[in-house]
């Protein structure tokens, strides 16, 4: 098989390797990536994308069974092909994964489909990978290498998959409506798929060692989300934690300790959610003395590893495990590179979204967060039961939460709980790039009425000028 030679090769095609791909193909790079499963990666095959297209189906179930009747419109049985939700789900990721290809072509960049491991500073060893045909050459070379080889799922000693033990990606093709699920993990991938079997029937359990969901999020917005879904009947059990499983008869048997004692719970199915690890292991990086830290490669401020050649990004190298900080590090790491760009990346600028129901967003720091940094901070809070938009849309749930230098007036961070969140705080992110103050968000003209209106009125609150509370 003879080599082939380019600028840079890229390990993994997720949402940081196929971005990161294009934008050196952009400055004019020969670029080279190798994937092992689908383009696009687990965010767009078995994560990001197909979950988001099962939770609209969620919310669609939910407007036919509640809201429908308070707009005066009837409906009859409702009946559900499950099979058909999931399949929809499926068809979403594969007309995306198709998209990626595409933009392989447009942008000139060669995909290898194969197994790769570091060979030397230049060199990618490839190997045939599962499902996939013999790769046409054995190795790549290139100037520089990048990993972005992603995350997987965690799981705890003892756990086994199967047999009704899922976790995110069974779930995605899992095409039975589970009597009774027990969710293991209140954190964003927990929180999501518990809410997604919850609306369509299943009797859900969700088990958390912490004292709060979402874990490391402002307590109060944890608090908010809590007690929504305490009121759509899901049992949510704070301070538990997992100790064993076992199936007895048709079901799982979960024993969990709380306070000291143990107690045991049942239910069909256990979802599996307690986190990600980074793919570090088994891609040769001891062979070019490239050095990991609690299982994520070690970076520079340019992204680059000890090893000079090889870079890294996206959940390989550090939290959070976002698609689209892995999307902003490719491309940070190609410019800086390139000589484009200098080196550094502002990871308070990234938002986290959770897109159960209501939806979370947050950036920057919390109330709390920023007090344990030693700002002087002032809040400014504004409900949507208050805002027209929200009143007339029946999305009154949830608050705006802008937490302000109080010397300054900087917004240094911001919560979002309740409808269309992860598409409100992208105002806040734009804001914080800019370094903006709340008197700049407040003296903004927002349109009316929008659900946006909400930021414009907390920025308001925290001078005390809200207009409309």
């Amino acid at each position: 098989m003879a080599n082939s030679r380019y600028d840079l090769a890229i390990i993994g095609s997720g949402p940081g390797g196929y971005v990161a791909a294009i934008r050196a193909a952009q400055l004019k790079m020969k670029v080279a990536v190798v994937e092992r499963d689908r383009p696009g990666g687990v965010c767009l095959n078995w994560g990001c994308i197909p979950s988001k297209a099962l939770l609209n189906s969620a919310e669609v179930m939910e407007e036919i069974r509640g809201a429908a009747k308070e707009h005066g419109i009837q409906t009859g049985e409702i009946t559900v092909d499950f099979k058909r939700v999931i399949q929809r789900s499926r068809d979403v990721a594969d007309k995306l994964q198709r998209g990626v290809r595409f933009l392989f072509k447009k942008n000139k960049i060669d995909l290898f489909e194969a197994n790769a491991t570091i060979a030397g500073p230049h060199i990618l060893a490839l190997s045939q990978a599962e499902g996939k045909p013999a790769p046409t050459v054995a190795t790549i070379e290139a100037d520089k290498l990048m990993i972005a080889a992603g995350s997987g799922e965690r799981l705890f000693p003892g756990m086994q998959i199967g047999d009704g033990v899922m976790t995110s990606k069974e779930a995605l093709v899992h095409d039975r409506i589970p009597a009774s699920i027990i969710v293991i993990g209140a954190g964003a991938i927990g929180l999501e798929i518990g809410y997604f079997y919850q609306a369509f029937g299943s009797q859900v359990t969700i088990i958390e060692l912490e004292k709060q969901m979402l874990p490391g999020f402002d307590a109060e917005i944890a608090e908010e989300l809590r007690r929504n879904f305490v009121r759509r009947k899901v049992t949510v059990l704070l301070g538990h934690g997992y100790k064993s499983m076992q199936k007895v008869g048709d079901k799982w048997s979960v024993t969990v300790s709380v306070d000291g004692a143990e107690k045991t719970l049942e239910a069909e199915n256990v979802l599996i959610a307690v986190g990600r690890v980074a793919l570090s292991t088994n891609l040769g990086l001891e062979k070019v003395g490239i050095e990991v830290e609690r299982g994520f490669i070690k970076v520079d401020d340019s992204f680059r590893t000890t090893a000079k050649t090889i870079y890294a990004i996206g959940d390989v190298i550090r939290p959070p495990l976002l698609a689209h900080k892995a999307s902003a590090e490719g491309v940070a790491a190609v410019e800086i590179m390139a000589g484009v760009r200098e080196p550094g990346f502002d990871l308070l600028s990234i938002a986290g979204c959770i897109y159960c129901e209501p939806e979370v967003a947050t950036v920057g720091l919390s109330e709390a967060e920023a007090k344990a940094r030693g700002i002087e901070v002032k809040v400014g809070k504004f409900p949507f039961s208050a805002l027209g938009k929200a009143i007339a849309t029946n999305s009154t749930q949830g608050f705006v939460k802008l937490v302000v230098s109080s010397q300054y007036g900087e917004v240094v961070g911001c919560q979002i709980i309740g409808n269309h969140a992860t598409d409100l705080i992208s105002e806040v992110v734009l804001g914080k790039t800019l370094e903006a103050t709340n008197v700049e968000f407040g003296k903004t003209v927002h349109p009316h009425p929008t659900m946006s209106e909400a930021i414009m009125q907390a920025a308001l609150a925290a001078d005390g000028e809200a207009i409309d509370i």
